[in-house]
């Protein structure tokens, strides 16, 4: 009885057959195992167990075992595979045992259900799949290395980049990726760390510089992560190589010392210039004026014409000087930037032209314009100039018409971290005289202008404009046609990097 108690409250189920396969006895485990209640199992064939091929083998196997000896899992046991009354398959470990009694020969199985555990297994498996291709299809090398610097994995990744098959740093020390000094000093920095566990790149991440098989160096970023496994600890590197970024960089810095180098010159220039060309100036003016309170009577009309000229070509030299003193000034006193109501300096530049526009009966329709970060007084004079410029070139016995809008854009889709990724786009459009988008490269150059003598300036006013708009991460172009009107278009960084 205390046996039969064991056997029937055992979580393994418990199968006892006779020598023809036939089922003597079946404890409730091993019934619900296989979805049948005990009776519907008892003196049957084991077989109604089985799935193909071992239902239709099973008979061959006994009949085998007892012409032989020989069994393939008595006194051994082995993974199976079990076949439930609702026809699903699942897998098990059996292992029976061979009992001789008096009068008879039986067999007892015990069933182990190793479903959960080969789900675990499938699923351990799926995961270490996927993980093992996305390490290999990986676009950064990833290198792990044990406790004594030696390489344990590699993928395919970080050995192109270093120049090597993977098999061949494989067993290989790391230091082989490194140049002198750190190659001599590697054990040392890993002798460091273990014994002060000072953390100079794990979990850190650091520039650093690579060897290649054919002794060529290259810079890449390396972030180095420490896992702790069942018996040990190994470190796996990161390496996202970083070369063109730094060629990018450094052509930058050089071009960007190369332009401020050029920038300061032309500054100078101009600054220089202007003050040099106003002495002489002064001196044409000067005797000009003489000429015309003391002199002026006694010339001839011929002479009073020279004179009157003269001193017209001198006022627009000196105009074209204050001109070039101020476009010079955009860059040569930058102020820093602060955040800026482009509405408010609307209001302010559209309140200083008041009388232009009464005089003009020019209409202005304006949307809400953004807040950025900009030098205040440069932007007023960026809508001085272009609304000056819309009202000038207007076209005769037509009202002006000048509308004013903005649109928020990003440079590149999903890009909003950096300053300059997000830029407003303004955009001013006039019912005015147009150009000819022939010429539309020339209109942001200093001196150019279109209109010959007709229209008053300089031809400095849109080359200040472009200045401006580049100060301020951007630039200024525009569409237009002749005798239909203007559109100028300006993108300004709505954030800058710190100065």
């Amino acid at each position: 009885m205390r046996l039969k108690a064991i056997i029937d409250t055992a979580i393994d189920g418990i199968i006892t057959i006779d020598r023809n396969g036939i089922v003597e006895s079946v404890n409730p485990a091993a019934a619900q195992i296989f979805g049948y209640q005990p009776e519907e199992i008892i003196g049957e064939n084991v077989k109604m167990l089985m799935p193909e091929p071992d239902r239709g083998l099973h008979d061959s196997y006994i009949e085998n075992y007892h012409r032989t000896g020989v069994g393939q899992i008595i006194g051994k046991g082995r993974e199976v595979l079990g076949k439930k009354k609702d026809g699903t398959v699942f897998p098990f470990l059996l292992s029976i045992s061979e009992v001789k009694l008096q009068d008879k020969q039986i067999f007892t199985g015990i069933v182990h259900d190793i479903s959960s555990l080969k789900q675990a297994e499938a699923a351990l498996r799926e995961s270490e799949n996927k993980i093992n291709s996305i390490i290999q299809g990986a676009v950064d090398g990833i290198i792990t290395i044990d406790t004594r610097g030696v390489i344990e994995m590699v993928n395919p990744s970080a050995a192109r980049l270093f120049g090597y098959a993977a098999d061949e740093l494989l067993g290989k020390s790391i230091n082989v990726l490194m140049p002198e000094p750190d190659r001599s000093l590697h054990d040392s920095y890993m002798h460091h760390y273990h014994v002060t566990g000072e953390k100079r790149i794990i979990g850190i991440g650091r520039e650093v510089t690579g060897l290649r098989k054919d002794g060529t160096i290259f810079p890449f970023y390396l972030s180095i992560s420490e896992v702790e496994l069942a018996d040990r600890k190994v470190y796996t590197g990161f390496v996202h190589d970083i070369t063109q970024q730094k060629i990018n960089e450094e052509r930058l810095r050089r071009y960007a010392a190369e332009l401020e180098r050029s920038n300061r010159e032309l500054q100078d220039f101009a600054y220089v210039s202007s003050h040099d060309l106003q002495e002489p100036l002064r001196k044409i003016q000067a005797f000009g004026d003489r000429l015309v309170t003391k002199e002026y009577d006694k010339l001839s009309e011929q002479g009073k014409d020279y004179v009157d000229r003269m001193l017209n070509a001198a006022s627009r030299m000196q105009n074209l000087i204050n001109d070039l003193l101020n476009f010079s000034r955009v860059t040569s006193k930058p102020k820093s930037f602060v955040k800026v109501s482009l509405d408010t300096i609307l209001s302010e530049v559209i309140s200083d032209l008041e009388v232009t526009i009464e005089q003009t009966g020019a209409v202005i329709n304006r949307s809400p314009l953004p807040e950025i970060e900009a030098e205040p007084t440069q932007m007023r004079q960026l809508f001085q100039n272009l609304l000056s410029n819309a009202i000038k070139f207007r076209k005769e016995d037509v009202t002006p018409v000048i509308n004013i809008y903005a649109k928020n854009l990003q440079r590149q889709a999903h890009l909003t971290a950096t300053p300059g990724d997000e830029v407003t786009e303004i955009h001013v459009e006039d019912n005015g005289i147009g150009f000819d988008e022939k010429y539309l490269d020339r209109i942001f150059n200093i001196f150019q202008r279109l209109e010959g003598q007709k229209y008053e300036g300089s031809g400095i006013g849109l080359a200040v404009c472009r200045k401006i708009a580049v100060r301020h991460g951007g630039d200024i172009t525009a569409t237009s046609q002749a005798g239909v009107g203007t559109q100028f278009i300006i993108t300004l960084a709505i954030k800058h990097p710190e100065e």
